[in-house]
């Protein structure tokens, strides 16, 4: 069977027996963002949430630091810092940041793939398969990458260039032949601005010694996971450079080429 099969009849599954979204009361598969994708654009690069604040909202998810100084992704309760030289380290809960997206993973669909895929197959597969574009999924994948190419954005001196600008001289590295996980989400469209409209995905290996902003890969011996849920709750700054920023004009030419610049 085909991974686009089956995604579509994981999904379906879910769908059939009323368990695709989390119904319980509380909070707990709900989407925290702190700013918008539009402001780091922008060169808003300094923000006001710890990460022991962050982390009451959520223990996976992605995002970055002050200054913009390299790459941050979280899961099984534990953050991590990859920064311009690819090299990981776990986050103090004093730092700060600029942008990130967390939740309190709970997965609905369950889905194990041993053949051999790509990034953009992988997603393809998903986008076939999930129930409506319009919601939001966070996606967990433990699996072997024959190869995968990260970027991790170096940190930025102060006046701040804006982030298409850094992007063409991130550091780029390749891996091939290491184990390790991807943590994302997918948002819909008429998220830009936001987030990162479709899929905006981090890696880190297993042996949490490397990783960040995913560019491109092959993988194989894959467990994925997918988190469903129409709930978002955003908070922006309220004082500081955000306050100032033109953040009205449509940023969706300049969000992909900093999302895809290698």
């Amino acid at each position: 069977m085909a991974i686009d099969d089956i995604f579509i009849k994981a999904f379906q599954s879910h769908r059939q027996q009323g368990d695709l979204f989390h119904h319980d009361s509380h909070k707990a598969h709900e989407l925290f963002q702190s700013s918008t994708i539009g402001a780091l654009m922008e060169g808003v690069y300094d923000g006001e949430v710890t990460y022991e604040e962050l982390a009451k909202h959520g223990d996976f998810g992605l995002g970055t630091f002050n200054a913009l100084d390299g790459e941050m992704i979280a899961f099984d309760g534990k953050f991590y810092q990859m920064k311009s030289d690819g090299k990981a380290s776990p986050v103090a809960p004093s730092a700060k940041t600029p942008f990130a997206v967390v939740m309190f993973f709970d997965p609905t669909v369950k889905v194990l793939w041993e053949e051999l895929t790509d990034w953009a197959h992988f997603q393809q597969a998903v986008d076939k398969a999930v129930p409506s574009k319009n919601i939001f999924y966070a996606v967990k994948v433990h699996a072997i990458f024959d190869h995968i190419k990260v970027r991790t954005v170096p940190r930025q001196q102060k006046p701040y260039p804006p982030l298409v600008e850094v992007a063409k001289r991130q550091p780029v590295y390749v891996h091939e032949g290491v184990r390790g996980t991807l943590v994302g989400f997918r948002f819909p469209d008429y998220a830009q601005g936001l987030n990162v409209p479709g899929y905006h995905v981090h890696f880190l290996s297993l042996d949490r010694t490397a990783g960040g902003h995913v560019l491109d890969f092959r993988m194989r011996d894959a467990t994925v996971e997918i988190d469903v849920t129409s709930d978002l709750h955003m908070e922006v700054p309220e004082c500081g450079d955000f306050l100032d920023a033109d953040l009205g004009k449509d940023q969706s030419e300049a969000i992909e080429r900093a999302e895809k610049e290698q």
